[in-house]
């Protein structure tokens, strides 16, 4: 089920970060692409599964603050998310947690995080924030080389803690609104602008273009793999809590992820640090 990942998102069967989050192999992103593509023809397609713009004041503010004109669609995607993650990813998250110890779970979800800092890096500079662009490429060599290919959050000690970006939020920064809010399927919460987001981050992900042969594309399938487990078993509580004490679930999840969104936003907008690092002065 979802979750309200470190990186990005309140999402079901994360994403990302988490969306927020750890970047996908390419093939698992074209699946995850398709998946949008399909999506979106699906929703353009069906008149009947929109919500109708009601007339009255009151009702107008809800329907637009909760931008989910695709309500009826989406709540069945979210439900049968939810069916499926009871099933498959939540036993496995809970057995994962059973068997390997904080630390190291720790450790893993620090080497994802380090993986993903390419990609941040390259948002950053899309962004116009060189600071935080300098602040991303220092923590992946650190981490890369003093913190054994970013087991270790070396950085986070040297003064470079993580910050998060994607291509959603960088087209958010551009000024491009989000469009309707979308409920994937086995991916959970998302927009318009942040599905297009997901496939930039894809071209930007050095991992995409491994050759084969080296051993390292079966290295990209288990990272993917266990930073899917990794962070569904992060928030565990969170979800079971939403699950078990929200009066819509849905609901929760929906306004969770949209309000983490325009904050991260935001603060990625606002971010107006001098390009230099201060010690540098």
């Amino acid at each position: 089920m979802g979750s309200v990942t470190d990186d990005q998102q309140v999402a079901l069967l994360p994403d990302g970060s988490a969306r927020q989050s750890a970047l996908r192999s390419r093939r698992y992103g074209m699946i995850r692409s398709g998946t949008l593509g399909l999506a979106v023809l699906t929703l353009t397609g069906c008149a009947s599964m929109t919500v109708p713009k009601p007339k009255d004041p009151e009702a107008l503010a809800e329907y637009e603050e909760a931008n989910d004109r695709y309500e009826p669609l989406n709540r069945k995607m979210y439900n049968l998310s939810v069916w499926v993650d009871k099933y498959s990813m939540r036993p496995v998250a809970k057995a994962y947690v059973w068997a390997v110890p904080r630390p190291v779970r720790s450790s893993l979800g620090n080497m994802i995080r380090t993986m993903n800092e390419p990609v941040v890096f390259f948002n950053d500079v899309g962004a116009g924030k060189p600071r935080r662009a300098g602040d991303s490429f220092a923590r992946w060599c650190i981490n890369m080389i003093a913190g054994i290919g970013g087991f270790i959050d070396v950085a986070k000690y040297a003064g470079y803690p993580h910050h998060d970006n994607d291509g959603g939020l960088t087209l958010a920064t551009w000024g491009i609104p989000s469009g309707p809010y979308l409920f994937l399927p086995m991916m959970g919460p998302s927009s318009i602008r942040d599905g297009i987001g997901y496939g930039l981050d894809q071209g930007l992900s050095p991992w995409n273009y491994v050759p084969r042969g080296y051993g390292l594309i079966t290295f990209n399938w288990a990272y993917n793999i266990m930073g899917t487990i990794n962070t569904r078993a992060d928030h565990l509580d969170d979800l079971d809590q939403v699950q078990r004490d929200a009066l819509d679930p849905y609901a929760t999840i929906r306004s969770a992820y949209q309000q983490q969104r325009k904050a991260m936003a935001d603060s990625i907008k606002n971010d107006h640090r001098a390009t230099v690092p201060d010690w540098y002065n």
